[in-house]
């Protein structure tokens, strides 16, 4: 580089703006002027955040908290993505506990540990700790679009968690809030046939996050006769199901998703059928992330079927393992990964086929990270009280199956006598699993 280029490229530099640190809400709130990258100016975030204090305010009636509320639910459906964001700044470091009060509450418990005064004194620190922000959401709650504004507003919100952790204090007490207003005892199972309206059965099909339906005769052939599909409904979300299941009913656990979904194939008897297939479950609402509905739901659909089959005598899953070949990347050699590219290639009793079944035993049976099994499906299906039953060669042949798991699927076997004595073990970092399971393992 000469000299010319040198100066060239220093001046250049010179006359890059400097980068400015991010400030904080009540920074900004006492500043005059915005930075880069500040969408709301702090007059207008001393304007959004007096809106905010005036919904919470405790001279005003819980409708009228709502009807407040409201008005600034118009404001945000018009807003941009970075105004949005400044509001849940606000929410999010604006309508915290009062560190002094929680600080001489914490005192006053310490010294009552232990004395008659111990209960009052705990009641007292549990209030202090209770943020402002938690009567702000139940403020919104008031209003008859507040529940799914807010469960809107979390989803929306999700992406920026990674990069903003200054946006987690709101995104837990969200959490928190939800997992009492959508409790499983305000839920009602409702059973969606093809007789359901139209408006409902596309959900199905917006939804579906295991096997995508590829059409209207998908989806019908998913609620014909043999079929069962179930969903959990609020009352705050009408027609809209939080989560879903489909089953299967047939006469033996099945080993493939292919003859689940074909679509010229004829309805299975149903007086024969013996065993239901629960082989896609959904969660609807990206808002709703944390509040597990997945146990009740099986819970009531075992019920379900059980009092219209009373012949049903075995419920097991038909699942993918999401998590298997990016497990494998990380701990099968290169020679393995190279040559279970060619699957599809391997006869029933060649070698290699029977190391990719131990190493996804291994993955399913013994695998755990922080005492709970590695695969996101898996710890759903045992943390609910399943074993893991059988694996699958071939079950899932789709491009999604074989990204996931060289086409690999496994049978989870829910049996109502042993649920809680499976969850007792895996509590104890034991994973249930069949003979079959074993036998590859050994």
């Amino acid at each position: 580089m000469n000299t010319r280029e040198w100066l060239t490229e220093r001046v250049a530099r010179l006359r890059q703006p400097a980068p400015v640190a991010v400030r904080s809400t009540q920074e900004r709130l006492k500043a005059r002027l915005r930075q880069r990258e500040e969408a709301l100016s702090p007059r207008a975030m001393r304007q959004k955040l007096d809106e905010l204090k005036a919904i919470v305010d405790s001279l005003v009636s819980e409708v009228e908290g709502g009807r407040r509320a409201g008005a600034l639910m118009d404001w945000y459906h018009s807003a941009s993505p970075a105004h949005r964001r400044d509001l849940w700044l606000l929410m999010s470091e604006r309508f915290v506990a009062d560190p002094a009060q929680v600080k001489a509450a914490q005192a006053t418990f310490s010294a009552a540990v232990g004395t008659p005064d111990e209960a009052a004194a705990e009641v007292l620190y549990r209030r202090a700790t209770v943020s402002p922000r938690r009567r702000l959401l139940q403020r919104f709650s008031a209003h008859p679009d507040g529940i799914p504004f807010l469960v809107n507003l979390r989803a929306e919100m999700q992406p920026q968690l990674k990069v903003d952790k200054r946006l987690l204090a709101l995104d837990v007490e969200m959490e928190y809030m939800f997992s009492t207003w959508f409790d499983v005892g305000f839920l009602e199972l409702q059973r969606i046939s093809w007789d359901s309206p139209a408006s409902l059965v596309e959900k199905l099909i917006k939804y579906e996050a295991v096997h995508d339906i590829r059409s209207w005769d998908d989806v019908k052939n998913r609620l014909d006769s043999d079929r069962r599909c179930y969903g959990f409904f609020h009352p705050r979300l009408p027609g809209e199901p939080l989560i879903f299941v489909e089953v299967a009913l047939v006469n033996e656990i099945a080993s493939s998703i292919t003859p689940l979904l074909d679509e010229a194939a004829a309805p299975a008897d149903l007086d024969r059928a013996t065993t239901a297939i629960f082989y896609s479950i959904s969660n609807t609402q990206t808002g709703l992330r944390g509040v597990s509905f997945g146990d009740s739901l099986i819970k009531r659909v075992v019920e379900s079927l059980h009092e219209e089959f009373p012949r049903l005598k075995t419920f097991a899953t038909l699942s993918p393992i999401p998590g298997l070949r990016g497990w494998l990347g990380k701990h099968a050699s290169a020679e393995l990964l190279e040559a279970w590219d060619q699957v599809a290639e391997l006869g029933e009793r060649a070698p290699l086929r029977l190391a990719l079944m131990q190493w996804a035993a291994r993955y399913l049976g013994s695998e755990l990270q922080d005492g709970k099994p590695l695969d996101a499906v898996a710890r759903f299906h045992l943390g609910n009280g399943a074993r893991v039953e059988r694996l699958n060669w071939a079950a899932d042949p789709s491009a999604k199956g074989f990204k996931q798991s060289y086409g690999l699927m496994v049978n989870y076997l829910y049996d109502p006598k042993k649920l809680d004595k499976n969850r007792a073990a895996l509590a104890q970092s034991k994973i249930p699993i069949a003979p079959a399971i074993k036998d590859l393992l050994s």
